[in-house]
């Protein structure tokens, strides 16, 4: 599917665009180029053609996916071409980028389930109207052995294995299959086939951006301009954000636990979230940052804009602001959210308990066992309810003090509850869990 602008745009100032541009990027390869192709722009009012390649690996997209994803839609702010290219053909030959080993291929199926998710995403960020939607598999799917020849033709091996993740396998004497070494080319040919005068790709990408340079000269075109992104980093503070790792926050996610999770940044870190998942510009960034540390606006009320503003802009305004008065409402006036999961529990003697929870329309009664006086642990019982992996996790939320039952907080892990005691209870487990028990 593609789609284009079907007028010319009046271009900004080529400074100004400059300036936009920069924001957030970690290298700009040439920068002087890049000027040169946006003066060619501004003259002839043709758009830039600029490329960001995603194979897709993986359905579900993070806010680290999102930087450079965002640097896309600044070119498109400013009138140029936005080509988010799926690389479909690529995907199932495996980017070894970062790669201590060689990466099994996708199957077809797996790469159209994912590229159909990914799309659905994008268009949170980028502008459906204006984006030219291209797979690879269009052309390299196409190229008939000797065409592959020709390209491998043109690019030696010896450059090649410079590559940092070649080169630390071959020094640890691991293997590299042979089509690893084609992936590099393969999406050089991709700036080819698209004619991209800009390609985008985070800093661990460097390489194949740069050898889209070459290759596009060896086939008579002006070389693409290579602008890098910094790598996002996760909730922990150090390192780079990935879902293995549950330093992550996802774009599909409930705007209340998004919000809990921005909020859980340190204060220094959410100026880098500013810069790379907001469109403020630097200079607007700079002057919260001034105002904080003048004392004339709080940190927590900050991260609280940061944190609506990311949200609406996945999830819309009023999604953002309920997210924000939950969030108000439960972590700073501590009183429970609207929405809380509900368990009845019906103690039944004789040393059982019986838990009903819905599914669908199916009522499901689980029954555990439990001390004849209806007396238990927190730790155990939390476990058993599945609100916690494991009661040594329970025990641990007790002693942090992160566990309250009716607002007061529990920090024995030997404190046992009384299952005999009917009524609703409402319980807070760490920071962002609320279960809300009805005892009969």
């Amino acid at each position: 599917m593609t789609t284009k602008d079907s007028f010319k745009p009046a271009f900004k100032p080529v400074d100004e665009q400059i300036a936009y541009l920069r924001k957030g990027a970690a290298e700009i390869i040439r920068e002087e180029d890049l000027r040169a192709k946006l003066e060619a722009s501004f003259k002839s009012g043709t758009p830039l053609r600029v490329k960001l390649g995603v194979d897709p690996t993986a359905p579900d997209l993070h806010l680290g996916h999102t930087v450079v994803l965002r640097k896309l839609k600044h070119f498109q702010d400013l009138g140029h071409t936005a080509i988010f290219l799926i690389g479909d053909f690529t995907a199932m030959v495996g980017d070894p980028t970062g790669q201590s080993e060689t990466r099994p291929p996708l199957t077809r199926e797996q790469v159209d389930a994912n590229a159909k998710t990914y799309l659905e995403q994008v268009y949170k960020i980028l502008h459906r109207e204006n984006t030219e939607v291209r797979y690879n598999s269009e052309w390299l799917g196409k190229l008939s052995g000797h065409d592959m020849i020709h390209l491998c033709a043109h690019y030696r091996l010896a450059r090649m294995l410079e590559r940092e993740d070649f080169r630390s396998r071959l020094a640890g004497n691991l293997p590299i299959s042979i089509h690893e070494l084609l992936y590099p080319l393969l999406q050089a040919y991709d700036s080819v086939a698209l004619k991209a005068d800009v390609e985008l790709g985070a800093t661990e990408q460097k390489f194949n951006l740069l050898v889209g340079r070459d290759i596009q000269r060896e086939y008579g075109q002006p070389s693409q301009v290579a602008l890098t992104m910094p790598i996002l980093v996760g909730l922990d503070g150090q390192r780079k954000m990935s879902k293995s790792l549950g330093n992550y926050v996802g774009i599909s996610e409930a705007p209340s636990d998004m919000f809990g999770k921005l909020m859980s940044l340190s204060d220094a870190m959410m100026w880098p979230y500013f810069d790379l998942v907001t469109d403020h510009t630097p200079e607007e960034i700079a002057w919260l940052a001034d105002e904080v540390k003048a004392g004339v606006k709080h940190p927590m009320d900050v991260k609280m804009t940061l944190a609506r503003e990311i949200i609406a802009g996945f999830h819309g305004d009023a999604a953002a602001e309920k997210a924000a008065a939950e969030f108000q409402r439960v972590f700073r006036d501590r009183e429970a959210p609207d929405e809380v999961q509900e368990m009845k529990l019906i103690y039944g003697g004789g040393g059982s308990v019986s838990r009903s929870r819905k599914d669908g329309n199916i009522m499901h009664q689980d029954l555990f066992s439990v001390s004849s006086t209806g007396i238990e642990k927190w730790t155990r019982f939390l476990h058993a309810l599945e609100q916690v992996s494991s009661a040594s996790e329970a025990e641990r939320i007790i002693k942090g003090r992160g566990f309250e039952v009716d607002g007061e907080t529990i920090s024995d892990p030997s404190a046992k509850i009384d299952l005999n005691q009917r009524g609703t209870h409402m319980l807070k487990i760490g920071k962002k869990k609320f279960l809300r028990i009805v005892v009969e």
